[in-house]
């Protein structure tokens, strides 16, 4: 099957968008404006959970499916380490068919993934660690003094290798969205700040290459601890470091736009806590990220699972609806990336697209 061309575009988006909203009769608001003008849905379909074998591929194909059609869900996040790859394989898979029949098409739909931890093919012959010594110490993709903790590299030549395994396991030519994954909590607790802001900025400007030649949307940070912890915590880093240094090797027009972090009843730092620095300002994570244009996905909205099982129910909702509703309520979002691979889940979760999401009072009652 031909890789799809083309990327997400914000008249594709409003596209799907409509279909939903005018077919599905889904509320306007569940649907976030994004940049470059694209319509988001406010609840994204995350693939990092479950292992890499055949029952978990045709789940992940199958939600794929379901989200897309039901005009609900337009943005599909993995990561080239998730399932050691087949997490991408799935959702390129299911993608082509879809485009095949007509019943998507590109332009309409948000692929995001991840680069930087090690990401040995489940479907190789060779055991996890002969793969990384052949496939990338042996070949010169990484070399040792590159690595952290045995697993996380962020050079241009490795991030190129990623890039390029991505595209092809996705089926497309271009993505719209490339984090890199986890850099500073992996990073610079090792390296320290000066060598890490080096390593980030060449890391910065091949992804500024790859939107040059048209096969890379946006770039981001895909986070787990560093944005949200305090600013004493070694592997802390400001939104607003990002920032300037996109903006020295991309200027103002820079592809730095989106970062991804936990948020949800257990884990709310993003927006209670005020450690981001921005001039003499102390600021949220998600309002110092809306006053540097960056826009945030949420991860790990259930926790995991332990919200869904034990997490409060309120005005009528699931304990896992109630999460979710949680988390895409929150000023500044576009909204949490939700894995879901049983039928009942996913229709559990899904139902909450029907819904608008919460006010801001509502919101911060809960967040109380």
């Amino acid at each position: 099957m031909a890789r799809a061309e083309g990327l997400a575009t914000a008249e594709g988006t409003a596209r799907f968008r409509e279909r939903g909203v005018d077919r599905r009769h889904l509320p306007p608001e569940h649907f976030r404006r994004a940049p470059g003008g694209l319509e988001l849905s406010s609840l994204g379909l995350g693939t990092y959970i479950g292992p890499p074998d055949g029952p978990t591929d045709l789940a992940v194909e199958q939600s794929v499916a379901v989200c897309l059609t039901s005009a609900r869900v337009n943005v599909l996040d993995t990561a080239i380490n998730y399932r050691h790859q087949r997490a991408e394989r799935s959702i390129g898979r299911s993608l082509g068919r879809l485009l095949e029949k007509g019943e998507v098409a590109r332009d309409e739909v948000f692929v995001a993934t991840k680069a930087g931890y090690f990401a040995p093919d489940a479907e190789s012959r060779l055991a996890p660690d002969d793969w990384i010594r052949t496939e990338l110490f042996a070949s010169g993709i990484v070399r040792p003094s590159e690595v952290v903790d045995g697993c996380h590299a962020m050079t241009p030549r490795y991030l190129a290798d990623q890039f390029d395994r991505s595209r092809a396991n996705l089926g497309v030519e271009a993505i719209d969205l490339v984090y890199l994954h986890n850099g500073p909590d992996a990073q610079l607790p090792v390296v320290g700040r000066e060598e890490f802001e080096r390593r980030l900025e060449a890391a910065f400007a091949f992804f500024e290459e790859l939107r040059g030649k048209g096969i890379l949307g946006r770039y981001g940070l895909a986070t787990w601890d560093c944005l949200r912890v305090p600013r004493t915590q070694a592997e802390y880093f400001s939104l607003a470091s990002a920032v300037r240094i996109a903006e020295k090797v991309g200027g103002a027009q820079h592809g730095f736009g989106f970062v991804q972090f936990p948020f949800n009843l257990a884990m709310p730092e993003a927006a209670a806590v005020h450690n981001q620095p921005i001039g003499d300002d102390r600021l949220t994570l998600f309002d110092a990220a809306a006053r540097l244009g960056i826009a945030c996905f949420t991860s790990v909205p259930l926790l995991q699972g332990q919200l869904a099982r034990a997490g409060p129910k309120r005005r009528g909702l699931s304990a896992a609806q109630t999460a979710l509703q949680f988390a895409r309520s929150a000023p500044g979002t576009l909204g949490p990336l939700i894995g879901q691979k049983s039928s009942e889940h996913l229709a559990e979760n899904l139902e909450v697209a029907a819904r608008p999401p919460w006010d801001a009072a509502t919101f911060r009652e809960v967040l109380a």
